[in-house]
């Protein structure tokens, strides 16, 4: 079974942390009210998911009060980094 990367190599930045931390949520807080196992939080918190589920995301909105893009965007410039990295040339 391959290992997941350490990082999510995407051009996407998971800013969940921020948000949880402006609306003073815990990890803890977050799966209880949502009814996510921890491990679920912790990958989006730490942006190490590599795919994201709908009914996840609609959960944390929805509780945090929050869209989408409040907690996770697209960046160009992360995507070049992480095509550069899978691919050296």
């Amino acid at each position: 079974m391959k290992k997941r990367p350490e990082s999510n190599y995407s051009g996407i930045i998971f800013k969940l942390a921020d948000v949880m931390k402006e609306k003073g949520y815990s990890k803890n807080r977050l799966c209880v009210k949502c009814g996510l196992r921890f491990e679920t939080v912790q990958g989006y918190y730490n942006g190490t998911i590599s795919r994201v589920d709908l009914y996840v995301l609609a959960a944390i909105c929805r509780e945090l009060g929050c869209n989408v893009q409040d907690i996770m965007e697209y960046s160009a410039e992360h995507d070049k980094n992480a095509l550069s990295h899978l691919n050296p040339n």
